[in-house]
């Protein structure tokens, strides 16, 4: 990765629409899929619109006969944006280095549906994909607030009494409401996107009044994740974001689960993205479809 490529992305995200500041949250959701549309999807995957759990949802599937297993994938932007087509980039790159096949979710989003309803929807979802499947055969991913989700619907599920999946992945997890994390002042220079002032306003969004300091809304900070899966954890070493990741893996840690915190210099908020301008970002794709690959055997 060169000097210039770093630096391209670093003035693509400055200038990215989604910034909170004196917009509307339609205005919001469509400059971030305007952003997002920006980033190359794969063209060898199919996409078919289907529901789950009563919700829509989209699946995504190999050009060849898919190998056995599910990854049930929440899309990011921030709780309130995006949608499973805004993180195509993602998902089908994903199925593709995997020969697994995906469910999008799209989850209700705040400030129509603030915090639980997108745990919710994710809980919804994984037991009606235990109706037909064997929680070995599932993988839970998701990016930046769906990486979040990826975490926190899985400790919803564990304390639901249901099974656990095989394995989370997380691309730039948003685990923390209370951004208390040193990195959201020590990367704020070097974050070209976030900062804690733009997170806590959209953060608001999802809150809706819940108190930030319990396990749901701060996993990274309060979660006891005993019995949880073995977890990938991909983040760049220039996100405000950076210590959300950290802590999570100091908390796995503690409970004994297996976790990998995959860190890369120098790069931003959910990197994997740029597959077009970044050998990292397919590197780090590679490594995740490996981790995934392992865990559904």
């Amino acid at each position: 990765m060169s000097r210039e490529q770093r630096r391209a992305i670093a003035e693509q995200l400055r200038q990215a629409p989604e910034r909170p500041a004196a917009t509307t949250i339609d205005q919001m959701r469509a400059g971030f899929a305007a952003l997002m549309s920006q980033y190359p999807v794969p063209t060898d995957h199919r996409e078919t619109p289907t529901t789950l759990a009563g919700r829509p949802a989209v699946l995504v599937e190999p050009p060849r006969d898919p190998r056995p297993g599910t990854i049930l994938y929440f899309h990011g932007g921030s709780f309130s944006l995006g949608s499973p087509h805004t993180a195509m980039a993602l998902t089908a790159n994903l199925v593709l280095r995997t020969g697994i096949r995906a469910l999008s979710l799209d989850y209700r989003l705040a400030p129509e549906h603030p915090f639980p309803a997108g745990i919710e929807d994710g809980v919804a979802a994984y037991r009606s994909l235990l109706e037909d499947h064997d929680p070995s055969s599932i993988v839970f991913a998701g990016d930046s607030a769906g990486g979040g989700l990826s975490v926190t619907t899985t400790l919803a599920a564990r304390d639901a009494g249901l099974p656990l999946p095989a394995g989370i992945v997380a691309f730039s997890p948003g685990l923390d409401h209370t951004y208390s994390g040193k990195s959201m002042v020590t990367k704020e220079e070097a974050d070209p996107f976030f900062t804690r002032e733009s997170l806590s306003k959209t953060g608001q969004l999802y809150l809706a009044g819940a108190n930030p300091a319990q396990p749901l809304l701060a996993p990274a900070v309060h979660a006891d994740l005993t019995g949880f899966p073995p977890i990938l954890l991909q983040v760049g070493s220039n996100e405000v974001l950076l210590d959300d990741a950290v802590r999570l893996a100091e908390r796995a840690r503690e409970a004994d689960v297996d976790v990998i915190l995959d860190i890369t210099a120098d790069v931003p908020h959910v990197f994997q993205t740029f597959t077009d301008t970044l050998d990292e970002a397919g590197q780090a794709l590679d490594r995740a479809a490996l981790f995934i690959k392992q865990r559904l055997g």
